[in-house]
């Protein structure tokens, strides 16, 4: 960790402390070409060594198309958490655990590169539109649950059809990222389910230094090489809402939503 007074600060007031959320909390970091448990004394898993190398050697193949994301496991600035299964009322209170501490922690990080990287080992998923259910369901579990603690980021939008939308949990926003095995996408298809939380404050700091359309250009030249063509649901921030990107499945123009926030 980069800071621990002000992780074990953090953790002491984490509010999602339920049995449930302990139970299934699995918040870890890297250390050593292995992994460390942040917020629970039992040693990591064997899933959760697996999925971390899994992960690990998806991102920083060649193949693999976003720099950002190699950059932050080369600078071990990512955390992993391994879950049983997406879209599970128990587990999603393990999961919200572990994001409120990403939130916090990540602030001492020093870097613009951090992710969050939540792997689950249970059900697969026979098409992009049975994920894409399955992934919003689970932002909508996790969203009631932090409505309880936490308002929507002032910076961002709750509302999924506006080009100024992103995630919020804790209070902070995050461009979602799903990955999954039957995903259209190469840069998509991974062993299994996944969400990957990005922090929308590390764009806006990349926009504001002139960074991110480097960055994007980069990306999106590696994109067609990959699948020779761009994403559909590809724009630049402010012009179409980030939720059609989520999933990864091409979304038609009649494409809505199922998000509800709470007001």
């Amino acid at each position: 960790m980069n800071d621990p007074a002000g992780f074990l600060e953090c953790a002491w007031l984490n509010p999602f402390d339920s049995d449930a959320a302990r139970a299934h909390s699995s918040y870890h970091a890297p250390h050593g070409g292995d992994l460390v448990r942040l917020l629970e004394t039992a040693p990591p898993s064997s899933f959760a060594r697996v999925a971390n190398a899994s992960f690990r050697s998806f991102v920083l193949d060649d193949a693999f198309s976003c720099l950002g994301a190699k950059s932050c496991l080369r600078r071990d600035t990512y955390r992993l958490g391994a879950y049983e299964r997406l879209d599970d009322p128990a587990v999603t209170d393990g999961l919200a655990r572990d994001l409120y501490a990403f939130a916090a922690e990540r602030r001492g990080f020093e870097s613009d590169f951090t992710t969050f990287a939540a792997v689950f080992r249970e059900r697969e998923y026979a098409s992009e539109e049975a994920f894409e259910r399955a992934l919003w369901s689970q932002l909508q579990r996790l969203h009631d649950l932090d409505a309880r603690y936490h308002p929507w980021d002032a910076r961002v939008s709750d509302d999924p059809a506006d080009p100024g939308f992103s995630f919020s949990i804790a209070g902070n926003a995050f461009f979602v990222v799903g990955l999954h095995p039957a995903a259209s996408r190469a840069a998509r298809r991974f062993a299994w389910p996944a969400l990957i939380f990005n922090a929308h404050e590390q764009f806006e700091h990349l926009r504001a230094d002139g960074r991110f359309g480097r960055l994007q250009r980069q990306i999106r030249a590696r994109e067609l090489r990959l699948d020779g063509a761009l994403n559909p649901n590809l724009s630049d921030y402010g012009r179409e809402s980030e939720a059609r990107q989520y999933s990864g499945r091409p979304a038609g123009e009649t494409w809505a939503c199922p998000f509800k926030p709470r007001r």
